[in-house]
């Protein structure tokens, strides 16, 4: 099973995501590129384009980056509800199909503004059974010449994809609510982690096994990934006296999570949570990120010298990760420095 190993690329409207350098045009096409440019450069397979909306739009946000790269892959989070199955198939099948097979996906179901693009709420079942349909009818139109679907929540009729995609593009998937687990223990090709400790880690991988075979998964096994900050200095001491300099920093802003949503969603929750166990987990898994403001990726932090977060890395290697989507602020200098002094590491056997 091959490993990879992908950033993330920032699509804002405005600068300054997790603490990142506010620059003129830093959403700018040629700001992006130079993201993506210094992803290949620097030894990373892609990189992870977020989505929400009132930022823009990722699909052509990953088109554009693609068009200007040669090895990057995109990985494209997209929603279930912003995308109908049809459309979303034939689109991420023409990229693929133009770039050669460098198309990934992400599959996102959490909150969202919603009905800003005139979709519907649902509850948490509801969105996750919406979200098992959608993938199961876009994997058909990969694959099949003409699918009929007749569902709960979408309909095809004599629906054909072409140009088909060089291979199916691996659907990465997120949550950690019991109705995400099982949709991605049948239908998802990677279960993406966030940043939690390495006993939560591992529970949740023997338990998405086990629901695999209790649902009769049929595709091949489930794989999974971490998508966790990285704050990688030269030595040890430095990486925390920037790491507690940089909370510090949050916290005099008053920084909180801005959308509330956020808070709901069992994942994030998770991540807050762990906090009251401890600001630092593990050897280096760092909690006050989230006290003041840090979500998702950001709400924890592996810090330390490159080879402390390297053995951090290699310990979840070692539960069965196989994917990480890593990152730190300010974004392009650190695709470098991590690229440069974390990547040899992960990839040269011990």
């Amino acid at each position: 099973m091959s490993r990879e190993f992908l950033w993330y690329i920032p699509n804002q409207v405005e600068p300054g995501h997790h603490g990142d350098d506010v620059v003129v045009g830093h959403n700018s096409l040629e700001t992006l590129t130079s993201h993506a440019l210094a992803v290949e450069k620097y030894g990373w397979g892609g990189a992870l384009i977020g989505t929400g909306w009132g930022r823009p739009d990722t699909f052509t946000v990953a088109t554009a980056l693609a068009v200007r790269t040669t090895t990057f892959q995109p990985l494209i989070a997209v929603r279930p509800g912003y995308w109908r199955p049809a459309n979303f198939a034939s689109a991420a099948a023409t990229l693929d199909h133009l770039t050669g097979g460098r198309v990934l996906v992400n599959i996102v179901s959490g909150k969202d503004n919603l009905p800003a693009y005139g979709d519907s709420e649902g509850d948490q079942a509801d969105r996750y059974a919406r979200t098992r349909e959608f993938i199961r009818i876009v994997r058909r139109l990969w694959a099949e010449e003409s699918v009929t679907h007749r569902g709960e929540y979408f309909s095809v009729t004599d629906s054909t994809v072409e140009p088909r995609p060089v291979r199916a593009p691996r659907l990465y998937f997120g949550g950690a609510s019991a109705a995400a687990e099982r949709v991605a223990a049948t239908d998802a090709d990677v279960q993406l982690f966030w940043g939690e400790p390495l006993d939560g880690v591992a529970e949740r991988i023997e338990r998405l096994k086990g629901l695999g075979e209790k649902l009769g998964r049929q595709l091949p096994p489930l794989e999974f990934g971490l998508r966790v900050t990285t704050l990688v200095r030269d030595t040890t001491e430095q990486a925390w006296a920037d790491a507690e300099a940089k909370v510090a920093r949050m916290a005099e802003s008053g920084g909180r999570l801005r959308d509330p949503s956020w808070r709901a969603a069992v994942g994030q929750q998770r991540l807050l949570d762990l906090a009251a166990r401890g600001d630092v987990l593990d050897d280096n898994l760092y909690t006050a990120p989230g006290k003041f403001g840090g979500g998702g990726a950001g709400t924890t932090w592996l810090v330390g010298s490159a080879e402390d977060v390297a053995k951090s890395l290699r310990r979840y290697q070692s539960l069965g990760i196989t994917h990480f989507v890593l990152s730190d602020t300010p974004y392009l200098p650190e695709i470098r420095r991590q690229g440069e002094q974390l990547l040899p590491l992960l990839r040269d056997p011990e």
